[in-house]
This record gives C-alpha cells, sequence and structure tokens, in this order.
C-alpha cells in the first residue's frame, strides 16, 4: 500500500478516522451510495441498516474496480439526523467493521435537511486509490 496516514505532532490521535491520508496510485471515486440495493429498492428504513446496505454498495464499486475497502482515502457521509447518528453509534461501529473492516480514511460527516431520494437516511461518497 501505498498511503500514509498523516498525524500532525503533538494531536490527539483521531478515533475512527484518519485526519488525513496521502497516496498514490489509480484514483477511483465513488459518487454518493445509499442504503437501497442493486435494483435501486429500499428494504427498510432503519438507519442502521441503511448504512449497511450502503457500506455493501461502496464495497461493491470498490471491487468493481479492483480495490477493496483497504484503498479508501476518503469518505464523506451525509446523515439527515445527527441525533440519530451521534445515539447509534456502537451499532453504525458494528456494521462498517463488518463491511469495512478495521481501516479508517480520513472522513467527514455532514448533517443534512434531506437527500435526493425521499426514503434515504444516509448517503457515503468515497475516494480510493490503489498503488
Amino acid at each position: 500500500m501505498t498511503f500514509k496516514h498523516l498525524q500532525p505532532e503533538g494531536w490527539a490521535p483521531a478515533k475512527g478516522y484518519a485526519n488525513g491520508i496521502a497516496a498514490r496510485g489509480t484514483q477511483i471515486y465513488i459518487g454518493g451510495q445509499i442504503g437501497w440495493n442493486a435494483q435501486q429498492q429500499f428494504e427498510t428504513d432503519d438507519f442502521i441498516a441503511q448504512v449497511h446496505q450502503a457500506l455493501r454498495n461502496i464495497a461493491a464499486v470498490l471491487r468493481e474496480a479492483g480495490a477493496g475497502p483497504e484503498h479508501m482515502v476518503r469518505m464523506t457521509w451525509y446523515v439527515i439526523d445527527r441525533d440519530e447518528y451521534n445515539a447509534r453509534l456502537k451499532e453504525l461501529g458494528a456494521v462498517y467493521r463488518e463491511v469495512i473492516g478495521k481501516h479508517f480514511p480520513a472522513m467527514t460527516c455532514v448533517a443534512v435537511a434531506a437527500l435526493m431520494e425521499a426514503r434515504a437516511k444516509v448517503e457515503i461518497e468515497v475516494t480510493a486509490v490503489v498503488p
């Protein structure tokens, strides 16, 4: 792997994400993935289940590019309910580790008023780099 976690001296360690990553290789940009299946149908309105599906969607797109979760360098999360996100972090962490493993890229999470698909509770964008 040709990437390096960027952790400025004296900074407290990031927990569950990286402050920054330097990478070299083929760049992969994954558009926002939401919690629907391959047929673009929602199977649930549960936040954690939608996160789980969105992460599986990301893993599928990565595989299509010959990559895996370990190649992710950046994730941007858009959630419609900040309070639910924070209240369910333990469950979120479990589904994240199930699909992505213990790889934590640079991440941003933003609470938004709505997403384009009315039933979507989360949308996640990813940038990956394959050496």
